[in-house]
């Protein structure tokens, strides 16, 4: 009488694939062992960071609430230059995405023209974008608000364009059909379905925008950043403790605002 072979054993990789995905492990451990040696870190420095970070925290709090009427300007300053930063923004960033999308874009010079301004934008981080209109216009709030509108053209015009290019080409072509001029057809068939697309990129951007302001000072930009740069050169740590903590409400509150009108405006 014969006996049934044994039932095989599950196994989720073949041993040549076992032996392919021990290689890359031991591979990317090698990798990340070797980036780690050439960053020059100094394991001394790690070791006591967490006594470094318990005592700084000490020494920030509790807070210095007395200084709180001290950062009103500051605070205002830091909203000014993310909204104003904004409105500049999407104002410049609106016919640059009607340059940059295939469908409305009137040749391939102007699209690729459209395409290099939204990569010099997104290339150049925020804060060297401060660096540099501080060299021009000189260090305060509006340096801060070319920085931010600048920095977030290149973000803006790129959702735009994108939104433009998803649109439904049978309306713009129901319209052209009328004898709509270019102008007419812009304004009557793409423009309605592009607005809540432009509304929740305007509104995400502002909210992203404020958290950058409030470290824009940090470089010489205004706001709250600015204070903040100060009370740490002046080691008055408490203060320090005040400032990160309105920076926090700042950002909760800016949060909050912008999830609310994005539900109102979808």
């Amino acid at each position: 009488m014969s006996t049934a072979p044994p039932p095989r054993a599950w196994r989720r990789y073949t041993p040549a694939q076992t032996v392919i995905h021990t290689a890359a492990r031991v591979a990317l451990a090698a990798i990340t062992i070797w980036m780690l040696a050439r960053l020059g870190v100094t394991w001394e420095y790690v070791a006591d960071a967490p006594s470094q970070v318990a005592d700084l925290l000490g020494r920030m709090f509790p807070p210095e609430w007395s200084f709180i009427g001290a950062l009103v300007d500051p605070l205002v300053q830091t909203i000014n230059i993310a909204t104003l930063g904004t409105a500049i923004a999407v104002v410049l960033a609106i016919p640059i995405a009607f340059l940059a999308a295939r469908n409305t874009t009137p040749n391939r010079a102007t699209y690729g023209l459209g395409r290099l301004v939204m990569v010099v934008s997104r290339s150049v981080d925020t804060l060297i974008w401060a660096l540099i209109f501080i060299i021009v216009v000189g260090p305060g709030s509006l340096a801060g608000v070319l920085a931010v509108a600048v920095r977030s053209i290149g973000f803006v015009s790129k959702l735009f364009a994108e939104g433009i290019e998803e649109i439904d080409a049978g309306q713009v072509e129901a319209v052209a059909a009328t004898g709509a001029s270019r102008g007419q057809t812009l304004l009557y068939a793409i423009v309605p379905q592009v607005r809540p697309v432009f509304t929740g990129v305007c509104i995400y951007r502002w909210d992203i925008n404020v958290r950058e302001s409030t470290v824009l000072g940090i470089v010489g930009a205004g706001g709250l950043g600015f204070a903040l740069n100060e009370a740490i050169l002046g080691l008055e740590w408490s203060r320090v403790g005040l400032i990160l903590v309105v920076v926090l409400g700042v950002v909760v509150i800016s949060e909050a605002v912008s999830a609310f009108l994005r539900k109102r405006v979808t």
